[in-house]
């Protein structure tokens, strides 16, 4: 493909000279000025596609939702930048503003705020299902199980149109989700199901739900419930990332929400996604087994030839500060300062932060701590059990779930998703009989 770019009536556009044909490709400009080129009639017109190992350099929708630069550490929710909604906003005003496309007025974030409260119980008959279970099943798996079964407890609305049993669908997940996850971890404990109350926030009802017990009531503290807030917010949409496309792949094939959000929930489970913040608490308890002495776990980390990595630091996508770790470090500082809480691990932490942040190996390769080394301690700072991290993240990254499920369902050029490939498997041969084969 050539470098420069021409004019087609009136558009830029790019040359593609391939099979001895020459084809112009038009070229997509974004609103932040990023360029892509438009490659969908590429294989009609020379029979050729595209090779991209983990679509790094592809395209695969138009988004109103998150902007993001990796090279200049941005985050955007709908234009405003990720580090407003941290100071001033909440995790429901965030949630409305990636879902409907705007900050709600006082009326419109009321309303909102009362169907959360209204959907917030779960079924009865779905306390059958968590005590069935193996005691050893993951969160997650539980979880993406649940989500799915949703659509079978509360079927479709009838007389309802379809603004509003989707609006129905969404404040059931969000509210519900949170209501489930402190149920499943009530429930593994042996321990009674604490009910969400009408009084509280958002925030304030899941650290109620998953804490306060008979014998000794939880004291809410407005810190952590800012914590928890800011948490969420952070996470709450980044891009096409893995779950997000799980999310819309699935959707694509037009299944309903809830199936689509149980695809997000298995993807968000691997230890290179959302599972990053559980593994760093993992790695800095070999850290004290190993006597805390993490410099030999630098050393691998430095090492080209050992696949090790130093969980909680660098980024797929930043190549600079993730700007959500910034955030979070404060609230970090914030919550161990309020907590006062003796941990070794969370020692080790700080330790390893601060050498790292000196370190010229990891400052020349951009490998800074990133939101997911902040939230793990923030996390384990708050109470929450390990395994239960990553179910604290897909919480999180639900209303960003949703918007973009919601915005390829209503793109008037929805496709199914079908990617292509590129066969390296035996040509052409022919079935030979059992008794034939040597």
């Amino acid at each position: 493909m050539k470098d420069d770019t021409k004019t087609m009536e009136g558009r830029e556009t790019a040359t593609l000279i391939v099979g001895g044909k020459t084809i112009e490709l038009p070229v997509i400009t974004g609103s932040e000025g990023e360029k892509g080129i438009d490659i969908s009639s590429l294989r009609n017109k020379t029979g050729y596609i595209t090779f991209d190992p983990g679509f790094a350099n592809t395209g695969a929708c138009r988004s109103a939702i998150t902007f993001m630069d990796g090279e200049q550490g941005i985050l955007r929710y709908r234009g405003i930048p990720v580090e407003e909604l941290a100071e001033k906003s909440t995790f429901v005003e965030t949630s409305y503003l990636l879902i409907n496309g705007h900050l709600p007025s006082s009326q419109e974030l009321n309303g909102f705020s009362v169907l959360l409260n209204d959907h917030s119980l779960v079924h009865e008959d779905m306390r059958t299902f968590f005590s069935n279970y193996p005691r050893e099943a993951h969160p997650m798996g539980i979880l993406s199980s649940m989500v799915n079964a949703l659509r079978s407890f509360y079927p479709r609305l009838e007389g309802l149109s379809r603004v509003e049993e989707l609006n129905v669908q969404v404040t059931r997940l969000l509210s519900k989700m949170r209501t489930m996850a402190a149920m499943s971890y009530k429930i593994s404990l042996g321990h009674m199901v604490v009910y969400p109350r009408q009084d509280l926030s958002y925030c304030a009802n899941f650290l109620n739900m998953m804490f306060n017990t008979p014998v000794k009531p939880y004291a809410l503290d407005d810190d952590l419930i800012r914590a928890l807030n800011v948490f969420w917010i952070l996470h709450a949409d980044h891009e096409q990332n893995c779950s997000t496309s799980a999310v819309r792949l699935v959707g694509s094939a037009r299944v309903n929400l809830y199936a689509a959000i149980s695809a997000g929930i298995t993807a968000l489970w691997g230890p290179l996604h959302g599972g990053a913040n559980q593994a760093v608490i993992e790695m800095l308890e070999k850290i004290q087994i190993n006597g805390g002495d993490f410099e030999p776990f630098i050393a691998r980390a430095k090492d080209r030839n050992d696949p090790f990595r130093l969980m909680g630091f660098g980024h797929r996508v930043y190549k600079t500060y993730d700007p959500r770790a910034l955030i979070m470090k404060k609230v970090c500082d914030i919550v161990l300062a309020k907590l006062n809480r003796k941990d070794p691990l969370l020692d080790i932490a700080m330790r390893l932060e601060e050498v790292a942040l000196k370190d010229p190996y990891f400052v020349d390769h951009n490998l800074y701590p990133n939101v997911d080394f902040y939230s793990g301690i923030v996390l384990r700072a708050l109470g929450i059990p390990t395994n239960m991290f990553t179910v604290m993240f897909a919480i999180g990254r639900l209303p960003g779930w949703i918007a973009q499920w919601k915005e390829d369902h209503d793109d008037p050029n929805w496709k199914l998703v079908r990617p292509r490939q590129i066969y390296t498997g035996p040509e052409q041969t022919h079935y030979v009989p059992i008794e034939k084969r040597g």
